[in-house]
């Protein structure tokens, strides 16, 4: 593959794991988040005019990352969009652990509107994508019916952009089914607040975040691709 690829290395600390030292799903989510915002910074992208917040992303568990003492991230740019882009990403643990994973970013100006992308963008990220556009609709289907349960919010859930930070919510996934192998879905489909109340409804295969009913955000385990 042609094109720019960013590269990063991370000892995985002791709050990134469970207590078996596994590397959990919303530390891998954090990961993601900081791989990216290093790869706009270092590619001279980083603005206080602008922001990138996450539509959805999967996560490829291929194989456990377990006594894994640190991890080698890559990632790239896989499409774009007028004010949208989509980055993959690989990890690679020191003793085995393997991850893929792609996200789907919006671009927004100060006041959280979608911004186009601007040209030295497509200059930079353009060659990796190789002509390829992104797919931001939704897919997961609503909760029909399941039981809800209150999920409390924290001050530290909360984010610069005052809103519940992308990763807080891979915990629900993670509580879920940590441990597992298989394809993670998540879709941001609405901001939560810190003054919300958050429930959250589940079955075996699927979860959702509602406020006063309606899906704040909706994740799924899917078979391994």
């Amino acid at each position: 593959m042609s094109g720019r690829r960013f590269g990063a290395q991370r000892p995985i600390r002791l709050s990134d794991t469970d207590a078996k030292g596994r590397l959990r799903l919303d530390a891998i989510a954090r990961y993601l988040q900081d791989v990216a915002s290093d790869d706009w910074e270092d590619a001279g992208l980083a603005s206080d005019e602008s922001a990138w917040v996450v539509r959805k992303t999967w996560i490829d568990v291929d194989e456990t990352f377990a006594s894994d003492a640190s991890v080698e991230l890559e990632t790239w740019c896989s499409g774009i969009a007028a004010a949208a882009a989509s980055r993959r990403y690989s990890l690679r643990g020191d003793a085995g652990g393997r991850v893929e994973a792609e996200s789907v970013w919006i671009h927004l100006d100060s006041g959280l509107r979608p911004l186009r992308l601007p040209q030295r963008f497509r200059e930079t990220f353009g060659e990796s994508a190789d002509g390829r556009g992104v797919e931001t609709r939704f897919t997961l289907v609503g909760p029909a019916g399941a039981g809800e349960t209150p999920w409390p919010l924290r001050t530290t859930d909360i984010d610069r952009l005052g809103h519940v930070n992308n990763a807080v919510y891979w915990a629900l996934a993670e509580e879920r089914w940590g441990g597992l192998t298989g394809r993670f879905v998540l879709e941001y489909r609405k901001p939560v607040d810190r003054s919300d109340d958050a429930r959250v409804a589940a079955t075996d295969g699927a979860l959702w975040l509602l406020v006063s009913g309606e899906v704040r955000a909706a994740a799924a385990i899917l078979p391994g691709s």
